[in-house]
């Protein structure tokens, strides 16, 4: 039996509170231990990872009993990451927008997919208590897109010189952060797991649609590595805009030829992961061909298309979340060096 324990709660990196979860018997000796190191940089609350807001398993307490060490982090300036005066403002989203957005998507049906959702716990509405407990989990974050990049990209890449390789998986606002961080550390990243990163590249699509370039780097508000380097992406990277491929799909802008290269990126595995009912089955696939484009071997897994139906944007929350996290494991069975030898 795999015994489990807090290793630490504390702030081991300036701004950065990390809750450390392991197996007693995890890492017997530095590989396996670098093999199930794990941690998750999300767009909400650290607490949201451990268990559900209608209390059953979490995804950061089945990967523990599974003997993976999880990291969770409340991002700087989040949560109980302190916010520093004078450095942007801080932000919260409504309850009525997360319902709107995230909870009760199949009521709103502001993109196509949304009628398909189906594994909310509850009504996903106000009053719902399932709703209201999760609702309660959420806290206020910087509103500085470029700011938050900059502070998250500095405290993960201090994070993984402190702790050693690791796979880290992203969600939402996280998913930019992510590529950051395997940009600056792409020896300690052994793995990149994105889901439904903040896309699609360049241009908002769904939430807010519009031709204003708003990740200039096209995944990232601020700079990232590219071959040629990117000096002033306004000129640098050249852009076309691809027609959609269906109906229920968002047109894509991608890099016209020459198409520079993410070198750093390119040398993890990283898998990208899109549920059936959120806004971003709409656009997801256009992220996906824009790190193709830029030579990163990326991995897309399109629940649907593995028989995993009726999720939204949380679906680390939702009903079916342990057969998504099953399928997450499973991928990094297979494409995480240490855990293929």
């Amino acid at each position: 039996m795999v015994k489990l324990q807090w290793c630490f709660w504390a702030t081991i990196v300036p701004q950065l509170l990390v809750l450390v979860t392991c197996s007693v018997n995890a890492g017997q000796n530095p590989e396996a231990l670098a093999a199930r190191r794990y941690f998750y940089v999300g767009g909400s609350y650290a607490d949201n990872w451990l268990n559900t807001p209608d209390g059953r398993k979490g995804w950061a307490s089945w990967f523990i009993q599974r003997g993976y060490t999880v990291y969770l982090l409340d991002q700087p300036q989040r949560g109980r990451s302190a916010h520093m005066p004078g450095d942007g403002t801080l932000a919260t989203y409504s309850a009525e927008f997360i319902s709107k957005l995230f909870t009760a998507v199949q009521n709103s049906r502001l993109w196509p997919q949304a009628r398909l959702h189906t594994q909310w716990p509850g009504t996903g509405q106000m009053g719902d208590a399932v709703y209201d407990a999760f609702y309660a989990s959420q806290v206020q974050f910087q509103n500085d897109t470029a700011i938050v990049q900059t502070i998250n990209q500095r405290a993960g890449a201090a994070l993984l010189d402190i702790v050693g390789p690791a796979t880290i998986v992203t969600h939402s606002q996280g998913g930019p952060i992510g590529f950051l961080i395997a940009d600056v550390r792409p020896k300690l990243v052994k793995g990149l797991i994105s889901l439904e990163p903040q896309g699609p590249p360049f241009q908002d699509r769904v939430v807010t649609t519009s031709t204003r370039v708003v990740r200039p780097y096209g995944l990232t508000n601020i700079g990232i590595t590219y071959s040629p380097p990117v000096e002033n992406p306004a000129t640098d990277l050249r852009l076309v805009t691809n027609p959609p491929t269906s109906p229920d799909l968002s047109d894509c802008v991608l890099q016209a030829p020459p198409v520079r290269q993410l070198p750093n990126l390119a040398r993890i595995p990283h898998l990208v992961m899109t549920t059936q009912a959120s806004f971003h089955a709409v656009y997801d696939y256009c992220t996906v061909n824009y790190l193709r484009q830029a030579g990163v071997a990326v991995d897309f897994l399109d629940l649907p298309r593995v028989g995993i139906y009726g999720n939204a944007h949380f679906l680390f929350l939702e009903l079916n979340n342990l057969d998504i996290a099953a399928r997450i494991e499973e991928w990094i069975r297979r494409k995480v060096s240490f855990l293929r030898e």
